[in-house]
């Protein structure tokens, strides 16, 4: 068992930052919801703090990891108030989909 977790490299952790990156970016383009289209972020921020804390074990530097947790919190806020906008967004409109919302147009 011990043997698994030392054959496991940065480039490992590299691809898997990369694959769920690109599923992020997927969700973002592809779906019109706007609590996908946030889930899809949140998955490209986790993407993101993956490689942050990946690179900071590689280099033995924990300023890495204290940068994924300030990020953590910031997504935690825009998660919060993303959440906020969408709830409002549908009791007034009854719908939450982005290509239908025309608020803000003149």
């Amino acid at each position: 068992m011990s043997e698994i977790f030392q054959s496991v490299t940065i480039g490992h952790f590299l691809v898997l930052s990369a694959m769920l990156f690109c599923v992020g970016i997927v969700g973002v383009l592809m779906r019109r919801n706007s609590l996908i289209v946030m889930m899809s972020v949140e998955l490209m921020l986790n993407a993101a703090n993956l490689t942050l804390v990946s690179f900071s074990r590689f280099h033995n530097d924990p300023v890495g990891q204290g940068f994924a947790l300030v990020v953590i919190a910031v997504a935690a806020a825009e998660a919060a108030v993303g959440l906020a906008i969408v709830v409002t967004v549908f009791r007034t409109r009854r719908h939450v989909d982005i290509d239908r919302l025309t608020l803000l147009r003149n």
